[in-house]
């Protein structure tokens, strides 16, 4: 089977490694163009480019993939069916059309829920239990084709996004090969998706990131688990008007001591940090003062003095007392 991979995230690299080690004819790689990365604005390539220099595999880097001089190209190498995988482009229906066997997408969510750009994130965010992958083949709508396989995973309380994200990249690989497996044998796979059941996770914002204290402490550490690889959750420390990158935490207990307002801090003898919120504490474990590296929340004790009685708010709250 002539296979094009279509991909550019490190979400996709189990999956093409495994084509690979399974010995499938991988006529050409697809992926995004080297961008500028970091404060030298240096040209990077995409995750997905290095895995296929690694294994010699032939590269194509279009801007748009829907140009017409690189769905010629496309057509050109005749593929059986095109795999896509965090490729970050729409396709056209000149492109979807081109392999016989169809275009299948691998997606980090259990279809019809969290189509979109960010299932890991929301999923999280939304403080799921039981998320999965969706093999499923690309028609023109966004994440909106008939489902061709699944897999259930559960989500432990402690998983943030980089984990997950590992987690169902992990997971992909073996349920797409069954999905190739069962294309080649012509096997009645595909189901439509309930359209009513429908939920959808768009991009991420940096402002999604700021913590708003006065919702609860499982709202708010749901909100840390889900933007742990970008924006990552974020606050101030009144007192100094410390901007702060909240990078861990867990739950103390679900009830909080009224008379403490929300975002209120108490340290305790041992140096732990405890922020009251609407509706329960939260223990912060790893944190990021502004221009530093980040540093446990003992050392953030030590190395900023932080008080019981210190105050964290959000951004809204410091533009309202500017």
């Amino acid at each position: 089977m002539r296979v094009l991979f279509m991909g550019t995230s490190d979400f996709a690299i189990p999956s093409l490694e495994k084509l690979i080690r399974d010995k499938f004819d991988i006529v050409g790689v697809i992926t995004q163009p080297d961008r500028p990365s970091g404060r030298g604005k240096k040209l990077k390539a995409p995750p997905v480019k290095l895995a296929a220099e690694r294994n010699k595999l032939n590269i194509f880097q279009p801007e748009k993939v829907r140009a017409k001089s690189t769905v010629s190209q496309l057509k050109r190498l005749k593929p059986d069916v095109i795999v896509v995988v965090a490729f970050g482009q729409i396709l056209p229906r000149s492109i979807l059309d081109i392999p016989p066997s169809g275009c299948l997408n691998v997606h980090p969510s259990l279809l019809p829920k969290y189509r979109g750009a960010a299932p890991i994130q929301w999923a999280l965010i939304n403080g799921e239990t039981e998320t999965g992958v969706t093999i499923m083949l690309l028609d023109e709508g966004e994440d909106t084709g008939d489902i061709v396989l699944q897999e259930r995973t559960t989500i432990d309380s402690e998983t943030d996004a980089m984990v997950l994200y590992q987690q169902l990249g992990n997971l992909a690989p073996k349920l797409l090969i069954r999905a190739l497996r069962k294309s080649i044998d012509q096997l009645p796979v595909n189901q439509p998706q309930d359209d009513s059941q429908t939920t959808y996770a768009p991009q991420l914002t940096k402002e999604l990131g700021n913590i708003n204290w006065n919702k609860s402490a499982v709202e708010i550490r749901n909100l840390v688990r889900g933007t742990a690889i970008w924006p990552q959750a974020h606050t101030y420390l009144l007192q100094d008007n410390l901007h702060i990158k909240i990078l861990s935490c867990s739950l103390m207990s679900l009830n909080s001591d009224a008379t403490f307002p929300p975002g209120t801090v108490e340290i305790s003898k041992d140096k732990q940090i405890a922020v009251h919120t609407a509706q329960g504490k939260l223990i912060l474990n790893r944190v990021q003062p502004a221009t530093k590296k980040e540093m446990s929340a003992h050392d953030f004790v030590n190395g900023y003095r932080i008080k019981t009685g210190d105050r964290f708010i959000s951004s809204t709250q410091k533009s309202d007392d500017l």
